[in-house]
């Protein structure tokens, strides 16, 4: 899998992207969607890489993508910052349109049960 970051999301990721939590997690987000086939595809900033992550190839910001939802997004994904939001697309079309850019916020996007908060997930 490819994950390729526009240089205006990469600037973007940059000035958000938490000290604590360095890496980057595309993630399908189910919470509140139904059963685990519903969701929306999304990102949010970890600190740990679970030994089921799986590293994907992209530069500049290590990025990592959970083994059984891979199945979610493209083999070659997109990340682009378009009018204020970030954007996933791949050559099939776009995956999530509108993951809101955390203005000014420097806050964890983690996975932790108390703050579940992702870009663009709920």
């Amino acid at each position: 899998m490819e994950l390729i970051i526009s240089e205006k999301a990469s600037e973007e990721l940059i000035k958000i992207k938490p000290e604590t939590s360095p890496y980057l997690l595309l993630w399908y987000d189910t919470e509140g969607c139904g059963c685990g086939v519903n969701g929306l595809p999304t990102i949010r900033f970890t600190s740990r890489i679970h030994p089921t992550y799986k590293q994907i190839s992209n530069y500049p910001i290590a990025s990592y993508v959970e083994e059984q939802q891979e199945i979610f997004f493209a083999a070659s994904t997109t990340l682009d910052f378009v009018n204020g939001m970030f954007r996933l697309s791949s050559p099939e079309g776009i995956l999530n349109p509108f993951i809101p850019h955390l203005t000014g916020s420097k806050a964890p996007i983690s996975e932790s049960k108390r703050d579940r908060r992702s870009l663009g997930g709920g």
